[in-house]
């Protein structure tokens, strides 16, 4: 039986006719970016998708382009208004044409952009995440824990081939004191759409050889601000301010504080900082023993000196009460006599066994043991040097080492 009947190309032309009678004006549409990507003749192809309330499904797609012309412009006006390069992941408002291609199908195609909604929505995104964090309770979590008191064995994520990773290293294998440190890298993708997902993989994997380190260090020397999306999500930041071990930031950029540094024990500036923050923890635990340990020697000193006292005293007390004992009784006498020795005996044993421990301790806190381990001690005429603000340029200053001691002149930079 025959039956009227079109071309596909027949229906996809009336389909076209019928968009362009009925939609033939440029409308702004509010919708996400997703699988945006350049080819090479420098035109954009991308997605648009919208998501239900609880952003899990997606509830409509329409495939989108941004001509070569037009993306030069909207794109380069976009980064400079919002600070954040076109990619996916974005709530925008575009204004678009809507199109059908008999071979290709639907499509909007983007004439203009309002970068000012997109910069709205990047600020309360970041309110939401910072309050969903607060409601949680888990702000301060990474904070409130104990940095220990030796940090030298360090958990690092960062890009391998980063500039930033290597000035952090240098900082800390050339350290002015000495202090020796055990980085290991743990690598991850620092920027981009799959930044996120690989820094939490990182951490799960440091999470299971925790017990292994002191401190993680998230460090990322440069790139633009808009390469910072990733540190203000909710999955990183709440994998961040709940993670065992303190969290410490070094993300290149003094300007913007990300949710991820708001979340974590410490955030310093850049990589470079976030070592000498390490370094300079180090040296206020050696300067504490060192501290420790020279009050140890007078208070023993101290207290080998009252023992001296305390037993002459004895010794006084006791030959008195012999010569009046005497006079009394001799019996008496030899008795008291004989319970006064075993008294003072057994004092001398007691203050000999503590005056024993504390030497011990003494020994074990001496300098040249901590010298042994591989700490080393600055003086400058003899006296120690806490701080480079004692020094000046030129002056003499005396390291010490476990095997010796060399002399060197002093270069402030």
């Amino acid at each position: 039986m025959n039956r009227p009947s079109l071309s596909l190309s027949e229906l996809n032309g009336q389909v076209r006719d019928a968009i362009h009678d009925h939609l033939p004006d440029t409308y702004w549409v509010c919708a996400e970016t997703s699988d945006v990507r350049l080819n090479r003749n420098g035109h954009c192809y991308l997605e648009f998708i919208e998501k239900d309330l609880q952003g899990q499904n997606i509830i409509a797609r329409a495939r989108g382009v941004i001509w070569n012309d037009v993306y030069k412009m909207l794109s380069s006006y976009f980064e400079a208004e919002t600070g954040q390069r076109f990619v996916s992941g974005l709530t925008v408002l575009v204004r678009v044409s809507v199109d059908f291609h008999g071979l290709y199908g639907y499509s909007l195609s983007v004439v203009d952009i309002d970068p000012s909604f997109t910069i709205g929505e990047m600020a309360r995104n970041r309110q939401l995440v910072l309050k969903k964090l607060e409601e949680e309770g888990v702000m301060t979590l990474n904070k409130e824990l104990t940095l220990p008191e030796l940090v030298n064995r360090i958990a690092v994520i960062s890009s391998p081939t980063a500039a930033g990773y290597e000035d952090f290293c240098d900082q800390l294998t050339n350290n002015p004191y000495g202090f020796v440190f055990y980085p290991r890298l743990f690598p991850a993708i620092m920027q981009g759409e799959r930044s996120e997902s690989s820094i939490i993989s990182a951490l799960d994997t440091i999470y299971a050889h925790r017990a292994h380190f002191d401190v993680v260090a998230i460090i990322r020397g440069g790139g633009s601000s808009s390469d910072l999306s990733c540190f203000d999500s909710y999955l990183l930041a709440t994998n961040c301010a709940q993670f065992p071990l303190p969290v410490i930031t070094g993300i290149g950029h003094e300007r913007d504080i990300t949710v991820v540094d708001l979340v974590a024990h410490t955030r310093a500036k850049t990589p470079t900082a976030v070592a000498e923050f390490l370094v300079s923890h180090t040296a206020q635990t050696a300067t504490a023993l060192l501290e420790l340990q020279q009050r140890l020697v007078e208070k023993s000193s101290m207290a080998v000196q009252t023992a001296e006292i305390r037993l002459a005293e004895l010794s006084r007390r006791t030959i008195h009460a012999s010569q009046i004992f005497v006079r009394d009784e001799l019996s008496t006498t030899r008795q008291l006599t004989a319970l006064l020795k075993h008294q003072t005996d057994k004092l001398l044993q007691h203050e000999k066994h503590l005056m024993s421990e504390k030497s011990q301790y003494i020994h074990m806190a001496s300098p040249e043991n901590i010298l042994k381990r591989g700490y080393t001690l600055t003086l400058k005429q003899g006296r120690i040097i806490k701080s480079k603000e004692e020094l000046l340029e030129g002056d003499i200053i005396e390291t010490l080492f476990a095997d010796g001691k060399v002399e060197s002149a002093v270069t402030l930079k």
